[in-house]
């Protein structure tokens, strides 16, 4: 007898069409992400004062900190929120909070506004967490290392064609002679942040019109609303719980040090690449950077749609883990080594290794903890939102770090100048690599066993 949807396995519910409508909507997501990529420091640097040029590198750090300190803040709320109204309208808020706030940024002609138009940004978006949250969702445990490389996959398309979309873009009226004299030249970096508005608009319509919900509602948490404050101080609650927590704590504390690794190279990566020859750097223009950002983002794609799911069978995803830390704490020391003469062929093989170990991470990561909140009773959406707060508490750090070591060993001498954000990089790599290490298996039936992961 069937008595409806409500009442139905929710993987069979969504099925296949709403992972392809899901796969759209983060595909479309981070382009409008990554568009900023290639040109954020070169904006930053056009609105930084003159007499604060010296501090570049930290306002850098400072503005990208601003998404993150957000979305530390706010993503366990959207997450707790997406267990008790479902993950659907919870994704629908993150992609008009984009609309808005991507078209703001491209009017910035502050820091102020700039710097509000990020966090808010990021105060709207909660959609890596609870697109991770339903994936869980619909997934059975065999299914959970292709799902989350599939969506995986999606971070990597948006990573491959926002950059380069971004970089392209820029700076229109100086290329073109149709942007001349319109709002395009007094505002450079305005086109691409529009372009991200109008794909985030369709992407919330595709969302409205086809996106099934994933938690019925017998399965929601069905708790009264309760006030901001109490929100708040509840999220940093779970957020400490889930660090305590025997079974969880120590892969995310391995996420953590990853994300923070990988994001101080946020706030240098571009700084380095835009730097004189003369001084080391690469002399590498706007759209240079997003041709460099489309190559890592092709790899990424690469190795989350058709190295994972062969890796995962082959090692399990708790064996993947220090073996790719290690791997993109390889790359990202390598990085400032790149030399001019031979720069494109020398910085794609570096970009090569820290997309793939990225690549091979992200989806490991998320696939362990999803197995091991399963099979210990923990609400997805408590433990996603959580393991994102904690993320973002550790993107918030990461561009920060690199923006402060940045501006205080530019213009040193080796080993503590240019090099050392990156050699930072790769220290916290390795330690996230040996943490990993310590990271319990489990059998096929989810609990924690003392043998090898299936």
């Amino acid at each position: 007898m069937t008595e409806g949807l409500t009442h139905s396995n929710p993987a069979q519910n969504a099925g296949k069409g709403a992972l392809v409508v899901l796969f759209l909507v983060t595909m479309i997501d981070m382009i409008g992400f990554g568009i900023v990529i290639p040109f954020l420091t070169y904006l930053v640097e056009d609105i930084t004062p003159d007499n604060q040029i010296a501090n570049i590198g930290l306002w850098v750090g400072l503005l990208m900190t601003s998404y993150s300190a957000a979305q530390f803040l706010f993503s366990p709320l959207w997450g707790a929120l997406s267990d008790r109204i479902g993950r659907r309208p919870i994704l629908m808020v993150g992609l008009v909070g984009n609309t808005v706030f991507f078209t703001m940024f491209g009017l910035a002609n502050t820091l102020v506004i700039a710097f509000a138009a990020r966090f808010l940004a990021g105060v709207f978006n909660g959609n890596l967490a609870v697109a991770r949250a339903y994936i869980g969702d619909v997934s059975t445990t065999q299914e959970l290392a292709t799902r989350m490389g599939l969506i995986g996959a999606a971070f990597g398309l948006g990573f491959t064609f926002g950059p380069f979309i971004g970089g392209e873009l820029s700076d229109p009226a100086t290329r073109w002679d149709f942007f001349q004299d319109t709002v395009f030249e007094t505002h450079p970096y305005l086109l691409p942040c529009a372009v991200a508005s109008l794909l985030s608009l369709f992407s919330l319509a595709v969302a409205y019109r086809s996106l099934p919900e994933s938690l019925p509602v017998e399965r929601r948490n069905q708790s009264e609303p309760q006030p901001w404050m109490t929100n708040m101080a509840q999220m940093m609650k779970n957020s400490v719980s889930m660090l305590r927590s025997q079974k969880v704590s120590l892969i995310i504390w391995v996420s953590m040090l990853f994300t923070f690794g990988f994001t101080i190279m946020h706030a240098v990566f571009i700084l380095y690449t835009e730097m004189d020859p003369a001084n080391g750097g690469l002399a590498f223009s706007e759209a240079d950077n997003g041709r460099i950002f489309a190559m890592i983002g092709i790899s990424g794609i690469f190795t989350q749609a058709i190295l994972i799911g062969p890796l995962t069978r082959r090692f399990g995803s708790r064996r993947l883990l220090p073996f790719s830390s290690a791997l993109a704490g390889l790359g990202l020391v390598l990085v400032p080594y790149t030399q001019a003469e031979n720069a494109w062929v020398q910085i794609l093989l570096v970009a090569f290794l820290i997309a793939v170990g990225n690549g091979i991470f992200q989806p490991s990561s998320s696939t362990f903890l999803t197995r091991v909140a399963k099979a210990n009773g923990y609400e997805l959406g408590v433990v996603m939102g959580a393991q994102e707060s904690l993320g973002a508490f550790a993107r918030i750090l990461g561009p920060l770090t690199g923006g402060l070591v940045w501006t205080l060993t530019v213009s040193k001498a080796w080993p503590f100048d240019y090099h050392t954000a990156f050699h930072l990089c790769g220290l916290v790599m390795l330690i996230a690599s040996i943490m990993a290490f310590r990271l319990p298996s489990l059998d096929e039936n989810d609990s924690y066993s003392s043998s090898a992961e299936e």
